[in-house]
């Protein structure tokens, strides 16, 4: 039951995302685009690496993550 109520937790957080970012593009234009991300633009070529965007990404994660684990305590 735990994994069913995690899945369903899950799917509305992905609906009220995927709302944000349909209604309220420019929220996250800076994604992508921070310094420490690698941007390589030639002509028949388009690189993105976004190494500082996907860190900050990745620590939002883990703290929300660890904020659930307290709660659900």
């Amino acid at each position: 039951m735990e994994v069913g109520k995690a899945l369903l937790f899950l799917g509305v957080l992905l609906v009220l995302l995927g709302l944000v970012l349909l209604y309220f593009p420019k929220l996250f234009s800076w994604f992508g685009h921070l310094p420490g991300d690698i941007r390589i633009e030639r002509e028949g070529l388009r690189v993105y690496v976004p190494i500082t965007s996907a860190l900050i990404f990745s620590l939002f994660l883990t703290l929300l993550w660890n904020l659930l684990g307290l709660l659900r305590r």
